[in-house]
């Protein structure tokens, strides 16, 4: 069965009402942005939403989130059912639910109901690195006098099977699918990204005229050009870089999207003053903070929730996740920093040290093969190379307390829950499970006994034996 759009299914009764004109015609138009977010990708084979697959440890709908809140004074996300998740990434702005997948149109038309009356565009989630300035572009030409409706285009690199833009005059007069097009038409460069602004009235109207008589049996976004250009409306493309428009509907394109923005970031910390020895081996989060005068070394790692303050270095093949560098400190290489670590001042975690929910203090050093848990470590202390403290009881976690001033000889075997005092001295190869008091020196390992020339009987016992076996 064809025809128009079928009516929208019930939006949140709790909904604010629609804006109401502005009274001053000359006053700035109110805008609404609709994110399309209901598809599940199937090309993703993935059981999570396409939507919420991260870039830079971000979900994809967050940024496009982010973007628009700068620039629309209303959001409108649109969902698929049971996309809980997606819902509540989308809070606090509006998510109407589109029962059924019936095409992109039919899912800009569950939202119509609040388009408001300013400018609406209809953006999609999986398309999430789109500018905020992109944005202010779309409406600043759909502001233009005689513009009925604007969209936004791209000249990629390799058109492929992008819809193409067919235009006389500066004006938009078809988009033709590269399946339909002509060898001439698929010869044109401008694509079409299927980004579309219009005044609200007009969007509600196109939307319900669009059919779908077509071999998917759906409802197309992209016939709201063509209705649009049968009415006389004027039609405008504007242009934006292709990687703010590529869209992602498969793990492929997830990678390629991941390494455009990792370019953003990297690019953004050098311009703040962030020396990155080898950019292009250094992979940042969306939320990671430098400081100036940090120095990155190649193939660094930084997962969610890293700050690296002033003057630290970060030396090559580290991975920091949840963590804060001090100033000055000196991280790596081949160090891990797990969630929860703080590493002061002008502190050293040097190569094979890996810290968890640790604090170094002040100038404190662990600078080799140490493994420091749920610890907290003061101001001058250092750990020998070798040195575990024994957090996890298999199933309570516990605490390591160690003093300022302290040294903890190599292959100390710290068990938790214990403290030592400040100054005090652990001998190496000691494994200590009580409190070592301030300026104390603790042995906790089994006395030597040498017993003259077992050594040479023992060998000779041995290579008997291994004759006798052949």
């Amino acid at each position: 069965m064809t025809g128009p759009i079928p009516a929208r299914y019930p939006h949140d009764m709790n909904a604010p009402p629609l804006s109401a004109a502005p009274a001053d015609p000359l006053a700035p138009r109110p805008s609404t942005a609709v994110i399309l977010a209901a598809g599940m990708g199937t090309r993703m084979k993935s059981d999570q939403p396409k939507v919420m697959h991260p870039l830079a440890g971000r979900p994809m709908l967050r940024y496009l989130l982010d973007h628009a809140a700068t620039v629309f004074d209303r959001i409108v996300v649109v969902v698929g059912p049971g996309m809980e998740q997606v819902a509540a990434l989308a809070a606090p702005h509006q998510v109407v639910v589109q029962t059924e997948r019936l095409g992109t149109a039919h899912a800009a038309a569950q939202a119509a109901d609040l388009f408001g009356s300013g400018d609406v565009a209809v953006l999609y989630g999986d398309n999430p690195l789109i500018t905020p300035e992109s944005m202010r572009d779309l409406l600043a030409c759909r502001a233009m006098p005689d513009v009925g409706l604007a969209l936004m285009a791209m000249r990629p690199r390799d058109p492929g099977r992008y819809g193409r833009i067919v235009s006389e005059g500066g004006l938009v007069r078809r988009i033709v699918e590269w399946a339909d097009a002509s060898e001439q038409e698929r010869a044109i460069g401008l694509c079409n990204a299927g980004v579309l602004c219009a005044d609200a009235a007009s969007f509600r109207r196109w939307l319900s005229m669009v059919r779908n008589d077509n071999a998917q049996g759906e409802y197309y976004l992209g016939d709201v050009v063509a209705l649009a250009v049968a009415e006389g409306r004027q039609v405008r493309a504007v242009e934006a870089p292709e990687d703010e428009l590529r869209g992602i509907n498969s793990r492929a394109e997830l990678a390629d999207a991941e390494a455009c923005v990792q370019w953003r970031l990297r690019r953004a910390a050098m311009e703040a003053g962030v020396t990155l020895v080898a950019p292009e081996t250094v992979f940042l989060s969306a939320d990671t903070v430098f400081a100036p005068d940090v120095v990155v070394q190649p193939h660094v790692v930084f997962g969610p929730g890293v700050s690296v303050h002033r003057g630290a270095e970060i030396r090559a093949f580290s991975h920091l996740e949840g963590c804060v560098v001090g100033v000055g400190a000196l991280i790596g290489p081949y160090a891990r920093l797990r969630p929860g670590s703080d590493v002061g001042s002008g502190a050293h975690v040097g190569n094979f040290v890996e810290l968890k929910a640790t604090t170094l203090g002040t100038g404190a050093k662990a600078n080799h093969l140490t493994y420091l848990g749920d610890a907290a470590i003061g101001a001058g202390t250092n750990i020998g190379a070798g040195t575990i403290t024994c957090n996890y009881d298999g199933v309570f976690k516990h605490r390591t307390e160690i003093g300022s001033d302290c040294f903890i000889g190599s292959d100390a075997i710290l068990v938790a829950p214990v403290a030592i005092g400040d100054a005090a001295l652990v001998a190496a190869g000691s494994v200590i499970t009580e409190d070592v008091p301030a300026g104390a020196l603790a042995f906790g390992r089994a006395r030597q006994d040498n017993k003259d020339g077992r050594g040479v009987a023992m060998r000779e016992a041995l290579r008997r034996k291994k004759k006798e076996q052949g």
